[in-house]
Order: structure tokens, then sequence, then C-alpha cells
């Protein structure tokens, strides 16, 4: 088997002057009117203070009230979830005859046996002896590809997401991850490539860098965390991380594109503002057993819908 490889300024704020209040300019002009007024002012300014507090509460009730909104909102999107066309998508890719050998995916081993796809997603990324390296999803998909139907697994590598071949990866692993939905997530650590790839993603998981000195961990790594009304799970333990991890591919509402895990965590290193460690890296498929092993126990929602 083919194995690819993956290969400004800072600006200080300064204070503006600062003004002399206008009692201070009036006393010394010889205007004693805002004495006068002081005890009414005092008054106003407790009022003003009380309506604050009030309206702080509110901010903080009308915050919980939208993050339950987004929330419900998904649930009701999930009756027509357009991850559904990439499923169907993804089981007639499957079974059709494709590529310079005419042959179909049927006889891919994702790790449960030849043509075995129920199940299989909540056991990736796991070890394949055939490529003597931990595979997950959407690297092993290739692997078949390569080996059963005779693609450039190289060249499918280096095709952007959601262009030619890519695309229907990510419907393969669409149909495939809604075979396990449900089920609970097992990965192995019983080979010693299983429990290096586990390291290796717990290094990259909480390792500083790029130019915000960003890690994953930055968002990920606490309980109770978010991005203005999105909901950040703690992807070291559960529930967070069967429930972060457990939840790709999914349909992104806001760009209208299905996107599979390689793609969610490539943009993740975008956000930090790395270099993207690119499709099927070492990188990324270690953090993918980091959560997954992490997730034990948690509950596969894929193919869900996200913002």
């Amino acid at each position: 088997a083919t194995k690819w490889a993956s290969s400004g300024k800072t600006t200080r704020a300064t204070a503006a002057p600062t003004k002399q209040p206008f009692r201070d300019f009036n006393e010394r002009s010889g205007d004693t009117r805002m004495k006068k007024i002081a005890p009414t002012s005092r008054r106003l300014i407790g009022s003003w203070a009380a309506v604050g507090l009030i309206g702080l509460s509110t901010a903080a009730f009308a915050q919980k009230s939208a993050t339950d909104s987004i929330a419900e909102y998904r649930q009701m999107l999930q009756d027509g979830n357009p991850a559904d066309l990439f499923e169907a998508k993804g089981e007639d890719l499957w079974k059709q005859k494709r590529g310079p050998k005419n042959a179909s995916l049927e006889k891919c081993d994702l790790g449960k046996g030849a043509g075995v796809v129920k199940g299989a997603w909540v056991e990736l990324p796991r070890y394949f002896a055939d490529t003597g390296r931990v595979q997950d999803l959407e690297s092993r998909l290739v692997t078949c590809m390569q080996e059963l139907q005779g693609f450039n697994g190289e060249e499918i590598a280096k095709t952007p997401f959601g262009k030619g071949e890519q695309s229907n990866v990510t419907a393969l692993a669409t149909w495939i991850s809604a075979e396990s939905k449900g089920m609970k997530f097992n990965l192995s650590q019983s080979h010693v490539e299983e429990r290096k790839m586990y390291e290796v993603g717990k290094r990259l998981f909480f390792m500083r860098g790029g130019s915000h000195d960003f890690a994953c961990a930055t968002c990920h790594g606490q309980d109770d965390k978010r991005i203005r009304l999105q909901d950040l799970p703690n992807l070291t333990k559960n529930p967070g991380a069967g429930n972060g991890f457990g939840a790709w591919p999914a349909y992104r509402v806001s760009n209208g594109q299905m996107w599979g895990a390689q793609l969610r965590l490539n943009d993740c290193y975008r956000q930090q503002r790395f270099p993207y460690p690119l499709f099927g890296s070492e990188a990324t498929i270690a953090l993918g057993v980091y959560m997954g092993v992490n997730g034990k126990g948690g509950e596969a929602t894929a193919p869900a819908i996200k913002r």
C-alpha cells in the first residue's frame, strides 16, 4: 500500500487624555449650580445602576435562552438534515464499480472484516496490519480506493476538500458513520502503534504555537467554555469528547457543506493560525485517536448538523 506523508506588528494602546468632569470646571468658574443638583444626580446614578444590574441579569438570561434556542433549532433540523443526501450518495459509491479496476468498495476492510460497515466507525482510528499504520476512516477509505479500485491515493490526498474524489470520500464517510449511529465508541489501544498515536495526539492537543500562541486545549481543554453563543466541548473527557469527536462528519449550515473529520481538524488548525497539517497526516490521525479514546463509551451522533 502506498503511504502518503504530509509533510504582525504589535501595537500598544495608549490612554486618551482624561477630561476634567463638568463639575470641576463649573466650580472653578464660580458656577454653583452643579452643587445644588448633586443630590439629584446621586439619586439618578443610583437608579441607573439598578437599571444596569437588571439589564445585566436580563442579558445573562438572554444568553442562556439563546443557547437553548440553538439546541432546539438543531434538533428541529435533524428531521431534515441535508447530510441524508450525502449519506445516500455514499452508499451508492460503496456499491458502485468505479476506477481503473472497475471495482466496488464492498471488499474494503474497515477493521471488522472485508465489507463489514456496521460498528466500524466507532472503533476508528485503529491499526491496520496491511498498511502498517494507524488510520482513521477517511484515510482508510483512500487506501481501499487505491487498492481495490485503482485510484491514485496520493492524488486524492492532494485534492482540495470538497473537490473531485475528496467529495466522494466525504460522502462515503458520511454513510459509514451513519451505520454506527447510536453505538458507543470503543477505540482499541491494544497495539503499540495505537498507544503511541494516543500519546502523540495528547501532546499535539496541548501544544501551543502559531501567531496567537493557541493550542487545541485553549478552546477544548476545560468545561463551560464558549465562543459567542457556541458551546465548546471539553475534548479531554466525556461527555465532551464523545459529543465532539462523535459528531463528525457533519453538515455545516453556515456554508452549506458536508465536512468530514479531516476537514474539521484542518480548519481548527487554520483558526489557530497554524499551517494546515493536510489530509491524512499523522497529526490529524493522532488527534483523532486521542479524542476517540477519551470519548470511550460516548454515543456516536454522526452525521450531525452544525451551525
